[in-house]
């Protein structure tokens, strides 16, 4: 039994830092784990540039609410529910998350959860498990389940690599180039072609 594990940011939807470093203004916020491998090194800068710039999760939140899935993106997770089992695995937060997921119906999420401070300052960010991507799979397939995994980053290699089938999905020429054994897909259509031949 298949069970498809997917990334949400790059591969559903819009990169969300990127989105508010837009609409703030502050380029530095741009960078993302396409960037940068170490998650926390990441996250730990990202909430010290906000507290530098008195900026809170109801400003991210604003930004968010204008965010659409990619074109394409809810019909290609319909598509796919309606042949197999779907969760998105991200490392995104709840907070982040959940008017994102209204957007594309409701899928299944496992992602992480901010400490935010009365004041509406983010004071922290608490990960759900450790590399919590390959964590995710592994549990899934001591359950009895098959994965196929896509992503687009450097945290998605873990799950990618450690699935009966894994995807890289519109990422970076320097990720697919220091991983051409990973499938690579920009499309859909190629995508959900690939994920059909696995299951079938």
């Amino acid at each position: 039994m298949y069970i498809t594990c997917l990334d949400l940011e790059g591969v559903l939807v819009p990169e969300i830092w990127i989105a508010f470093a837009e609409a703030s203004g502050i380029s530095e916020l741009t960078r993302t784990t396409r960037d940068e491998p170490d998650y926390d090194k990441l996250m730990t800068w990202r909430l010290g540039v906000l507290r530098e710039h008195g900026l809170g999760l109801a400003e991210i939140q604003q930004v968010i609410d204008t965010i659409d899935p990619l074109p394409g993106a809810k019909e290609f997770l319909d598509e796919l529910r309606e042949i197999g089992q779907v969760v998105i695995i991200s490392d995104t937060f709840t907070q982040f998350a959940q008017p994102l997921m209204r957007k594309l119906g409701w899928p299944t999420i496992f992602c992480n959860e901010l400490v935010v401070g009365e004041d509406g300052m983010i004071e922290d960010f608490s990960m759900r498990c450790p590399e919590s991507k390959l964590t995710t799979v592994r549990a899934l397939q001591s359950c009895g389940f098959d994965t196929i995994a896509a992503g687009d980053s450097f945290n998605d290699l873990g799950m990618i690599q450690a699935s009966a089938a894994g995807f890289l999905f519109r990422s970076t020429d320097a990720i697919k180039k220091a991983h051409p054994d990973i499938a690579a897909f920009e499309d859909y259509d190629d995508l959900m072609a690939a994920i059909r031949k696995v299951i079938a």
